[in-house]
């Protein structure tokens, strides 16, 4: 769309950038995992599931997030390259969609 119409470059982006915000949720999940971990006789069965729940739960959650974050990035870029209006209602579904995984 950024071909055809230059302006719509940096309304265009937007979407990406809040995908790869989603990626720091996981990072700093990981860090504080990671922080968290002791050696092999002090690492006991219920921390090693605690921390498999706390992965499995912001990865799953990022990925749904991910999803709803790119079809909607997807139909708000096009959307908005035909119609300037629409951008305001995408970046506020976007939000939302990101707020998702944030209180999941």
């Amino acid at each position: 769309m950024s071909v055809m119409r230059p302006e719509l470059i940096m309304k265009c982006i937007i979407p990406v950038v809040m995908a790869g915000i989603i990626a720091i949720y996981g990072l700093v999940v990981a860090v504080l995992i990671a922080g968290k971990l002791d050696e092999v006789p002090e690492y006991t069965l219920y921390q090693g599931f605690v921390h498999m729940g706390a992965g499995l739960s912001v990865g799953l959650s990022g990925l749904a997030a991910g999803f709803a974050i790119g079809i909607v990035g997807d139909a708000g870029v096009r959307g908005t390259a035909q119609q300037p209006r629409l951008y305001v209602g995408m970046i506020l579904i976007l939000i939302f969609a990101e707020v998702s995984l944030v209180f999941k």
